[in-house]
């Protein structure tokens, strides 16, 4: 049985404390620096390999970090969570969102059903569709294919699936694998269904309503927009809407769909994307076999996420390393960085995944805490980012962590040679420079040109960017994130600070408002 702790009573945390950070300006120099990047690094699933030589640990800090995940129990408390024990203290809820990729122990049994089962049984039903779906066997009302996907969700329903869909969009188009285009409605502004209406043929396009609970009040008011659309172009919406929600919700059985696909409690939405909900917009635009490549990718990481040292468990290690920066070093946000357009919005769904998972003052048991948890998280591909806040990365006043992820090869294989080198190779180029230059800085006796250096990172190296790939690393910052929340002792895995506002703006629209709100409700004249 494991014990839950806060992190500030552990002996382990208190001995990192006393330690002294490393001078990366010294250590990131000449044959050290070279030594340290052979040897600080962690074989990934999927062909990457996790290098942290440009952190600010040595061997003393992560022996002591090695402590640390033994005294928080961080390998049991993982597998007491992937065998169902009750992780989601605050919903009374198991946490079950690897089980949609892999076995990793025991059978897990709730609800009456083994729920493995449930989630393989979901994903054929799925294949079924989408395989119908291609080969005209599902077909709109006047007997044509339907060409279009269009996801409604927001939050988990549309962060993760559309980060994974750009990601994996240019991939199938070269490998023979496009078979829809997707779209995304999430915001509740009408100018996004209005967007991207315009841009869908609606007569041969195929809507997915995800909704767990199928209360959610931006994204039904986005299938009504949606169904009115499909009204006034004289066609019938339940030939053109399937649902992803969980069994007990009204959208369950509906003949307002074509089909229902089914998810349950024991996944949150940010940790959805291998479930059903990013399960039937991959399956349809690219195929289930893909979709298949995609969770296989996540379960090889999850088998690494298993081994109880941390030096032969990147997701481990990369967590607390984070928790040694956020805690004992005081640095406050962390960027994600990956040198990859196809990742362009991975750092969106990460921004989710991290700050709605580990964004607690309080620890499992309700009582507030005393240090840090969750970083902020923002990021932009390389090399965008380079000419929009790196400025601040190198020569601002706090130190930012930072995780780059890149790619030996170009994801498409499609390159030109100018002045001597390729796009790519410029790419690779820019990351590696990036690296040394945040470590190293640059003395300057013009003080605005002189970079104190110092400034950590981590980097993600891959081969290409392929479904097994993009699997993998999703599975790596979920793993992550979960490790964190254990050493901080939050709950992971609930989200009470997004249930406020929509609290409150059910009231405003019912008109049951205090003074200060009515005053908002008449200015934006509600």
């Amino acid at each position: 049985m494991t014990n839950w702790n806060n992190l500030d009573t552990l002996a382990s945390f208190k001995e990192l404390q006393q330690s002294s950070p490393v001078d990366l300006k010294s250590v990131m120099s000449g044959e050290e620096g070279a030594g340290r990047v052979k040897k600080y690094q962690i074989p990934m699933a999927a062909g990457f390999t996790y290098d942290y030589a440009a952190k600010q640990v040595d061997d003393d800090i992560l022996r002591s970090l090695s402590a640390l995940a033994n005294e928080a129990q961080l390998a049991d408390k993982f597998k007491e969570l992937y065998n169902g024990a009750v992780i989601n203290t605050g919903e009374n809820r198991l946490v079950l969102h690897h089980l949609t990729r892999g076995q990793l122990g025991d059978a897990v049994v709730a609800d009456g059903a083994d729920k493995r089962s449930f989630y393989v049984e979901q994903q054929k039903r799925i294949a079924d569709f989408a395989d119908k779906v291609h080969k005209g066997e599902i077909v709109n009302e006047a007997g044509e294919k339907f060409t279009s996907v269009v996801q409604i969700g927001i939050g988990g329903s549309d962060l993760g699936p559309r980060a994974m869909y750009i990601a994996l969009e240019n991939w199938a188009k070269k490998n023979g694998k496009f078979l829809m285009d997707a779209h995304f409605i999430s915001n509740v502004d009408p100018d996004d269904a209005s967007a991207v209406l315009a841009e869908v043929d609606v007569a041969h396009a195929i809507f997915i309503l995800v909704s767990k609970s199928g209360t959610t009040l931006e994204t039904l008011t986005n299938q009504s927009f949606v169904m009115d659309a499909l009204k006034k172009d004289g066609l019938d919406p339940s030939k053109h809407m399937i649902a992803v929600t969980s069994e007990t919700s009204p959208l369950a059985d509906s003949p307002d769909y074509l089909a229902a696909f089914y998810m349950d409690d024991y996944i949150g939405g940010r940790y959805s994307s291998t479930s059903a909900v990013g399960g039937a917009v991959l399956s349809l635009a690219f195929g289930p076999e893909v979709f298949a490549a995609f969770l296989n990718g996540a379960a090889e990481e999850d088998k690494l996420a298993k081994e109880a040292d941390p030096m032969k468990n990147p997701d481990m290690l990369d967590a607390l390393i984070g928790v040694y920066e956020r805690n004992v070093l005081g640095y406050p946000s962390t960027a994600i960085l990956p040198y990859s357009q196809a990742l362009s919005r991975f750092p969106a769904h990460l921004q989710q995944l991290d700050m709605e998972s580990n964004g607690k003052s309080v620890n499992r048991f309700k009582e507030s805490l005393s240090y840090p948890t969750g970083p902020v998280i923002f990021g932009e591909p390389g090399t965008n980012g380079q000419h929009s806040f790196y400025q601040l990365l190198h020569q601002g006043t706090d130190i930012v962590p930072l995780q780059f992820i890149g790619f030996k090869d170009s994801q498409l294989e499609n390159d030109f040679t100018i002045q001597g080198s390729t796009s790519q190779q410029k790419l690779k180029a820019n990351v590696a420079a990036q690296i040394i230059a945040f470590a190293c800085g640059k003395e300057d006796e013009d003080l605005n040109k002189n970079f104190k250096g110092g400034r950590p990172s981590s980097i993600i190296v891959g081969e290409r960017l392929t479904p097994e790939a993009l699997g993998a690393l999703l599975a790596h910052f979920e793993n992550k994130v979960m490790f964190q929340g254990f050493l901080w002792n939050v709950n992971s895995f609930d989200q009470e600070g997004v249930q406020l506002g929509k609290t409150l703006a059910k009231k405003v629209l019912a008109g049951d408002m205090s003074d200060a709100l009515k005053e908002y409700a008449g200015l934006l004249e509600i």
